[in-house]
């Protein structure tokens, strides 16, 4: 994401070209340069993404006011400095009031506009970095629902009255990639307020990540010597979640052992350390998620009835994104924005109505999350202002694959499940084993781009 810094020059002297270049190469910066013909210049400097741009004041046959003019009004985001052999104050005036960020006259000094250079980039990069994070604390870090939707509407409204009620104990449902992690959050935030909610702990853990003994001593911790690992007191994160909120992932996938402890939690309000022996109080509220069917796992007995009503007194359903479409062109903008900032690539303006209207029809069998990971694909791999149907996966816009490149065999999902990355990656191996590790014949194999090859490649790390 990060990469040499970029300097955009625009001087009919080559031999001024030549200096500068050569100087900010030996500082580390990426230079292109333009002198000869100045046509369609703001379509050159927009395909480059440079950092800064340096403009003579005056070229052959056009002003370099002109062309400041010209790159501002095509929203080209990259602070210009002017280099100008007029040192009056009317042409500083009139580059500033254009929009430049600073001048230079000449003959200048090197070591000068390596400072100017460096500090006005820095300085732009200041910038969007506050503007991203705080925008991001308001629409990502704070956890806001993004939708529009009745749906969303009506669950807003009833996660307000749960949140001002200070409830103890909240189970959320929904399937995977809905957000339940994020609506905690959310409910978090209103519980306490902005201000407070920074200052209360929120500490997430998931049950299906470890295993049963190890497990416990996360939940409530455990005393030195307590078990032959035990070779310091460790501290809980019911303890560390004391006077904020603790979130239960996959509350579903927990133990029947470690289930009838967390209820004595939930009903006492008390927790005790492994080999401890005094109860400490603890002041939390226990968000409990899952995407499975608790009563149907009561019936089978693989959940505590008594739990699962504990549980489930304030309780909401995450509704999958197929069932509130409507919010799918929202989410989308907000991920490619999101995604244009963390990569600071901003060629992508937008969605044409088309691939608008197969995103929106489509089922999304991975919610949100498949959603956030497809527009974070398209802001890496896509080079154009707007997205089309074509630019899509071939299973969301609908097109076939002929029928010379269906394998014999269908893929099967497996009851479990199974991850879209592995499968991925796979795949990219078998199909540069295949082609001896040639990249083009590897990219033609699996029916992409090279350029898609080589972000798979580096995304899984492959050789």
């Amino acid at each position: 994401m990060t990469g040499k810094r970029k300097v955009f020059i625009i001087d009919d002297d080559e031999f001024i070209v030549t200096i500068l270049s050569k100087a900010l190469q030996i500082e580390g910066y990426e230079v292109l340069a333009e002198t000869i013909t100045f046509q369609n210049i703001t379509d050159k400097i927009g395909a480059y993404f440079p950092d800064a741009v340096l403009l003579d004041n005056k070229l052959s046959g056009i002003s370099g006011l002109d062309i400041l003019k010209e790159i501002k009004e095509s929203g080209i985001d990259a602070p210009v400095i002017m280099l100008t052999a007029d040192d009056t104050a009317e042409t500083a005036v009139k580059a500033m009031k254009l929009g430049a960020a600073d001048y230079l006259t000449k003959p200048f000094n090197i070591e000068e506009m390596k400072i100017v250079i460096s500090n006005i980039i820095e300085k732009k990069a200041l910038k969007q970095e506050v503007d991203f994070l705080r925008r991001i604390s308001s629409e990502y870090l704070d956890e806001n629902i993004i939708g529009t939707s009745s749906v969303i509407g009506e669950l807003k409204t009833k996660i307000k009255k749960i949140a001002d009620a200070h409830v103890s104990s909240i189970l959320i449902t929904g399937e995977s990639g809905t957000g339940k992690e994020l609506f905690s959050r959310y409910i978090h935030r209103l519980m306490y307020g902005d201000s407070k909610s920074r200052s209360k702990p929120f500490v997430a853990i998931n049950c299906a990540a470890l295993p049963e003994h190890l497990m416990e001593s996360e939940l409530f911790g455990h005393e030195k010597g307590s078990f032959t690992d035990a070779k310091t007191e460790k501290k809980g994160v019911f303890e560390l979640a004391n006077g904020g909120s603790i979130l239960l992932d996959e509350i579903g996938e927990m133990k029947p052992g470690l289930q009838s402890k967390l209820l004595r939690v939930l009903e006492e309000r008390t927790v005790r350390r492994i080999g401890g022996r005094w109860d400490m109080p603890v002041d939390v509220t226990v968000i409990a998620t899952t995407n499975k069917n608790l009563s149907e796992a009561v019936k089978v007995g693989d959940f505590r009835s008594d739990l699962f009503f504990r549980l489930s007194n304030f309780y909401f359903h995450i509704p999958p994104l197929r069932e509130r479409s409507a919010d799918i062109p929202i989410l989308t903008r907000h991920f490619l924005s999101y995604y244009s900032m963390q990569y600071n690539k901003k060629t992508i303006k937008g969605f044409s109505p088309e691939a608008e209207k197969l995103m929106t029809s489509y089922n999304w069998p991975g919610n949100i999350r498949e959603l956030k990971n497809l527009v974070e694909r398209l802001v890496v791999l896509e080079n154009v202002e707007e997205i089309l149907p074509v630019h899509l996966p071939h299973w969301l816009s609908g097109a076939s694959i002929p029928e010379t490149h269906l394998p014999d065999k269908k893929f099967t999902l497996p009851e479990e499940g199974i991850s879209l990355d592995d499968i991925e990656k796979d795949l990219f191996m078998q199909a540069l084993k295949k082609a001896d590790y040639n990249k083009v014949v590897a990219a033609k194999l699996l029916n992409i781009s090279y350029d898609s090859l080589r972000y798979g490649i580096k995304k899984y790390g492959l050789k």
